[in-house]
């Protein structure tokens, strides 16, 4: 049996992270206080402090809460039931949507570099995305979709280029037309490695 305690505990520091995510969302980590953030949870800053040191760790834990929001969207699709090439395809369009998400462009995209520093920060998106995205070529390979190329090589080089893409939409006066133009042309450069059924 769970305690009530414990339940209030995690429930009350979701609703901390959820305020978070929302005020660095809106107001940027520089615009945001913990006073506000406690308020808007419905909380007293004293249990803030009962969860996070500071305002950086529940800044971290807000940028963990929107990563896993969106790799939980991409391992669902993973597990489905349509052939590789066709969930990596989704895996695809579904990550260029969550770039086109306010939360994820301004905590995971702006903010995170900043407030967390540049390793940390590429250490972390690596955690998240990468062993996502280098199953999935592993997985390409293996059914063969795509032609026997290095599969972690291949990963790097194509984590690389969604990084950079995620930084373009974000920054970019037209996001809707730059994630088209990103997913255009990475399903057009797996298209030259894919296994055509001549060449199977």
């Amino acid at each position: 049996m769970r305690s009530r305690r414990l339940d209030y505990s995690e429930s009350t520091r979701s609703a901390l992270v959820t305020s978070a995510v929302e005020l660095f969302t809106t107001r940027g980590y520089a615009g945001t206080s913990l006073d506000e953030i406690a308020r808007r949870a419905r909380v007293t800053k004293g249990a803030l402090y009962h969860h996070f040191s500071g305002k950086q760790a529940l800044f971290e834990a807000a940028f963990d809460a929107v990563e896993n929001e969106v790799i939980d969207r991409l391992r669902q699709i993973r597990s489905g039931p349509e052939p590789p090439w066709d969930r990596a395809i989704e895996c695809l369009r579904t990550f260029l949507k969550c770039c086109l998400e306010p939360s994820y462009q301004r905590v995971v995209v702006h903010e995170a570099p900043v407030v967390m520093g540049w390793e940390r920060w590429r250490q972390a998106e690596e955690h998240f995305s990468f062993g996502l995205l280098r199953d999935c070529i592993e997985e390409l390979v293996a059914a063969g979709e795509l032609e026997q190329v290095p599969v972690d090589t291949t990963s790097r080089l194509l984590f690389g280029a969604l990084s950079s893409a995620a930084t373009v939409i974000a920054g970019s006066a037209d996001p809707a037309q730059v994630s088209a133009e990103v997913e255009a042309v990475v399903i057009t450069l797996l298209s030259r490695i894919r296994v055509t059924p001549e060449h199977a």
